[in-house]
């Protein structure tokens, strides 16, 4: 539990200060240990930081599969998917703060392959969901899964990024569409339309 409570307050220091500009003892501090503590659980601050990317992996996985717990229709799952962007989510927000600092800021190895992982591991789910709507016949099969899933993410973190950096009305037309409707209509083609517009 100490181990769990460490790493959330890191993350609202590292998104404050950046890694490079964070010290153990900052960290200590913030979660009212000593600094011994912190060393009890993490060899170090790399440590601490390559765990905190990994627990992102596992915490956004598991809340998009809680998402999606209990839909069976292939295109409803998408959908759900499509409105479930990590990087703007209350529990995601701070965290995918950290994750891009880390990937502009860090030049250290170890760290990269950690987020490399980390974006793996998404790209893995999402391949996969969208692997099982083209199975189904919803989604064409005119793109891969593969880099269907890579043009979501890449969707997915400018739409994070934009949103961090708090520009008003970004994602919307003047009458109110949406970009998730651009995607979910260039993906779903007529399964979409005939969802939106209801029975």
């Amino acid at each position: 539990m100490r181990r769990e409570q460490l790493l959330e307050t890191a993350a609202k220091v590292f998104a404050a200060r950046g890694y490079s500009g964070t010290t153990t003892a900052e960290l200590a501090k913030a979660a009212g240990v000593s600094e011994p503590i912190i060393y009890r659980h993490f060899d170090s601050k790399k440590e601490l930081f390559i765990e905190l990317v990994r627990k992102t992996s596992r915490d956004t996985i598991a809340n998009w599969e809680n998402g999606l717990h209990g839909l069976t229709d292939p295109a409803e799952r998408l959908l759900r998917l499509l409105g479930s962007n990590p990087m703007v989510s209350p529990d995601g927000a701070i965290k995918y703060r950290v994750i891009v600092q880390a990937m502009t800021e860090v030049e250290d190895q170890e760290i990269q392959l950690a987020l490399q992982d980390h974006i793996r591991a998404l790209h893995e789910f999402l391949r996969a969901q969208i692997d099982a709507t083209q199975a189904s016949g919803v989604v064409p099969k005119r793109y891969s899964a593969d880099l269907t899933a890579w043009l979501l993410i890449y969707l997915g973190l400018g739409y994070g990024t934009l949103s961090a950096l708090h520009v008003a009305n970004h994602g919307y037309d003047a009458s109110g569409a949406h970009v998730d409707d651009v995607i979910g209509a260039l993906m779903l083609g007529a399964a979409f339309k005939r969802r939106r517009e209801g029975p």
